[in-house]
């Protein structure tokens, strides 16, 4: 099964090896036919505390490596 991938912004870097990551993602109201934005917040998998706030990032799925981690942090 193919991994998703989704890109953001990290909005909190405090905790140690993980980071939230905003994603941002507009399409268009099926009934009144205007563009809305939706947004949802990711706890990402760092694991060299290498990103900071603001900071525009790509994470991908991965297995469970916490109660809320479920993606990682990747550079292509």
């Amino acid at each position: 099964m193919p991994r998703r991938i989704l890109q953001g912004t990290v909005t909190s870097d405090k905790s140690e090896q993980t980071i939230t990551v905003l994603v941002e993602s507009r399409f268009t109201h099926p009934l009144f036919k205007k563009v809305v934005r939706k947004s949802k917040k990711y706890h990402a998998h760092d694991p060299k505390n290498e990103f900071k706030i603001g900071d525009q990032v790509r994470i991908r799925e991965c297995a469970p490596i916490s109660k809320t981690k479920r993606w990682e942090v990747f550079a292509e």
